[in-house]
């Protein structure tokens, strides 16, 4: 599903952020992405997101080739691929509901459709019973599952995650990873940037880990 060939992404000021990187990710498949701070996580993610090009080497997508991707095709691929943040970037003057149907609003979807979407989205991870209440009344929790359900709202075949604990208490880290895990059983390929390295350690998943850029492990 997601396969780096001998990639490397170099800024203009010459800072290579990943070198040399090779991994594949198979379809339905959920794996960590690990590393210290400025290892490359967030890089390696947006070279998926197509906000970033590699410098070198090939990034796939199944069986497109993301080097090849034109601009005017990057909206139509990035519908394949949900992401969720360490801070999920609510709208605070629209309800739960309208910010999980944004997406749908955006591809021009019939309002009975977008109805029907969000809603499935929202009762997938338990908040079904907010969907008219506005972000500022939820807890951190909450609104990180309002972020959770905007990112599977289109039904991705894809669920990218950047530190998405990040501001969360152990026992809401914990609810938060078993929705991802959730969504990884029913078909999501699930790809998550972290380093809370005992999360990591309580799931049997794939680690890929990431040193100054370089991918030194990518091991069971």
């Amino acid at each position: 599903m997601i396969r780096f060939d001998n990639v490397s992404k170099r800024y203009g000021e010459g800072h290579d952020a990943l070198t040399a990187v090779n991994f594949e990710l198979a379809a339905a498949e959920m794996a960590f992405l690990t590393g210290h701070s400025g290892a490359g996580k967030s890089t390696l993610l947006k070279l998926i997101m197509l906000i970033e090009r590699a410098s070198r080497g090939r990034v796939f997508i199944g069986d497109h080739l993301l080097n090849q991707i034109s601009s005017s095709q990057i909206p139509y691929l990035r519908r394949q691929i949900g992401v969720v943040f360490q801070d999920p970037h609510l709208l605070m003057d629209r309800t739960v509901f309208d910010n999980v149907a944004l997406p749908l609003q955006i591809m021009g979807m019939p309002l009975r459709d977008q109805g029907r979407r969000a809603r499935a989205a929202l009762d997938k991870v338990g908040l079904l019973n907010k969907e008219k209440h506005f972000p500022i009344s939820l807890s951190g929790g909450e609104q990180q599952r309002v972020g959770i359900a905007r990112a599977i709202v289109n039904r991705p075949a894809i669920l990218l995650a950047d530190e998405p604990t990040g501001n969360l208490d152990p026992e809401l880290s914990a609810d938060i990873m078993q929705l991802f895990q959730d969504l990884n059983h029913v078909g999501a390929t699930v790809l998550i940037a972290t380093h809370d390295i005992s999360l990591i350690n309580r799931l049997n998943k794939r680690v890929l880990r990431l040193d100054q850029g370089r991918m030194i492990a990518a091991v069971e």
